[in-house]
């Protein structure tokens, strides 16, 4: 918007006229031929210039056609004629032509802006209007769905494009554009050759790959924002996501080479694969449907982060590992190509999906899972991008495997805090429930919890008052904004709530405050709350989600461990 109708609003409001000739000797020459006496010819194509050269033959001005000497044939578009002849200073200038009353007319020695030329990008790239001439006119292939430029081009081609386009077509000529922010330092200066604080691209590409480089990018900040580039971001990721994926496949590579898997087996029907394949299908359609959105609104940042979440998060650290058994070795069993043709899935999608950003790397990784597989024959980029099939999104599998990551995230963390072993066994976890919703998703996911985290049992609480003590205080980033005036009386409220004010609010995800006859709507964003550890247990508190772990390692459990 500060770009839309911010920079280029204000240029067009205060737009001078369009001065199109420069005095220069290099660049595109004005084809306006002039007589002593005012008379004009403006020519229009090649062929009418040869033409108008043949006129001044027969009127004496000229001895031969210059174009006709080099074999150039007119209304023939091939490179070949076009490389015969040169339409550019000094050659054009000796070219005289014949005024309608005969008098010589010689060419206006100034050239066209340079702008000018960009602006006409969209039709003379086409040879329009001797050539394509119906995709121009009919729309099918103009205006163009975006352009991307830097944001210093406000006032040059995004500018000339739409002025050419108006005078022209009265149209515009693109329908969204990407405002390109600058490359800073990791300190966020600008880069210089002088300070020493300039990164070499090519370097860049040879050290750690361009897909790297350029999915680190594109993730960073969005295009239109300035990126601070740290060259220590781009390592992070081709480890984390490029190395992640790149160990996936190889996975998968290593047990479907040893049990000969090349999906011609019959597809494993949705409801007869286990819950952990149908949970991850739902999500990968999920992040088809979000990552599909993001594109068509052209924001590559969100699309990017959601699918480098998918495979490092949910693909890699949960689905992966939680299956491995799965793939090892047994006979051959449906379950097994379940597995197989889950993870498949997955992988081939992620690089459809990834294509645009990782052009080298998902084309390899298309190729090689199609070597085999035979589902596609072209290249990803060539492939239907994939569209989300509604009916394998289950929200509430969704939300109750994400309940059992957080959970498990949480508990990893408070053992890490007093430096307990996940293979050390613990007796209890105490979660209070905000409602019997969450109750029956996570009974259902109760079973992975306690395996990953090594814990005996789960105990749900629905009163934690006398059990667990909690301190909210206000979140003034977010509550500044909105309700500014009303910060003392927030605050004061905030500070006076008791266990119970602070349990119901996280269990209702709100809580309301009236003052001068206006209600105030506070939300969990608005608020940090906080649990306090109570003897011989460690309490973690997580949005909506708190866990109490009992630290106490009795005789028992120590010989376990």
């Amino acid at each position: 918007e500060s770009t839309g109708t911010g920079r280029f609003g204000k240029w067009l409001e205060n737009l001078n006229d369009w001065n199109l000739s420069r005095s220069r000797y290099w660049g595109t020459p004005l084809p306006i031929w002039r007589s002593e006496e005012g008379e004009e010819l403006c020519i229009g194509s090649v062929e009418e210039l040869y033409n108008e050269i043949e006129k001044s033959i027969a009127a004496g001005f000229m001895t031969a056609n210059p174009y006709k000497e080099k074999g150039f044939i007119p209304g023939e578009y091939t490179e070949d004629n076009y490389d015969k002849i040169d339409l550019h200073r000094p050659y054009v200038d000796d070219i005289i032509l014949v005024s309608e009353s005969g008098k010589p007319m010689k060419r206006e020695a100034d050239l066209i802006d340079v702008w000018f030329d960009s602006g006409a990008m969209p039709y003379a790239q086409l040879h329009y209007p001797f050539e394509n001439k119906d995709i121009v006119d009919n729309r099918s292939y103009y205006p163009a769905d975006f352009i991307a430029e830097g944001v210093d081009q406000t006032r040059g081609w995004f500018f000339t494009l739409h002025a050419i386009a108006t005078m022209v077509f009265d149209s515009v000529a693109y329908k969204n554009v990407i405002s390109n922010g600058l490359v800073l330092d990791k300190n966020g200066n600008k880069m210089s050759k002088r300070l020493g604080n300039a990164v070499d691209p090519f370097g860049a590409i040879e050290q750690y790959g361009s897909d790297p480089l350029r999915w680190y990018m594109i993730t960073n900040s969005s295009p239109w924002d300035n990126l601070k580039f740290d060259i220590a971001g781009v390592d992070e990721v081709k480890r984390k996501f490029f190395g992640t994926l790149y160990n996936t496949y190889g996975f998968f590579a290593l047990y479907a080479n040893v049990d000969h898997f090349h999906y011609a087996e019959a597809e494993i029907a949705i409801s007869e694969r286990p819950e952990i394949d149908r949970w991850i299908l739902s999500l990968l359609n999920s992040l088809i449907k979000e990552v599909t959105e993001a594109y068509e609104k052209y924001e590559p940042t969100r699309a990017g982060r959601a699918i480098q979440d998918f495979v490092i998060e949910n693909l890699s650290n949960w689905y992966v590992r939680l299956s491995r058994k799965r793939y090892w070795g047994g006979e051959y069993s449906t379950d097994k190509i379940s597995a197989y043709q889950t993870l498949y899935t997955c992988l081939e999608t992620v690089a459809l999906l990834a294509a645009p950003i990782a052009p080298f790397y998902m084309e390899q990784l298309f190729t090689d899972l199609n070597k085999v597989s035979g589902h596609y024959k072209s290249s990803v980029h060539l492939a239907q991008f994939p569209t989300a099939n509604e009916s394998l999104i289950n929200t509430q599998l969704e939300e109750r495997m994400q309940l059992a990551q957080q959970i498990s995230s949480m508990v990893l963390g408070l053992r890490r805090k007093v430096q307990i072993r996940v293979r050390q066994p613990l007796s209890k976890l105490m979660i209070p429930l905000l409602n019997e919703d969450m109750k029956h998703q996570l009974e259902a996911v109760k079973h992975i919890i306690l395996s990953e985290v090594n814990v005996k049992a789960i105990e749900y609480i629905t009163d934690t008052s006398g059990v667990l003590i909690k301190k909210i205080k206000p979140n003034f980033k977010t509550l500044g904004p909105k309700y500014g005036k009303y910060m003392k009386q927030i605050s004061a409220a905030i500070a006076g709530m008791n266990q119970n004010d602070i349990f119901q609010f996280e269990k209702k995800g709100e809580f309301q405050l009236q003052f001068d006859d206006e209600t105030l709507t506070l939300g969990l964003e608005d608020v940090e709350i906080l649990s306090e550890d109570i003897p011989g247990w460690l309490v973690a508190n997580e949005g909506k989600v708190t866990v109490a772990l009992d630290i106490n390692i009795t005789k028992e459990l120590k010989e376990e461990g």
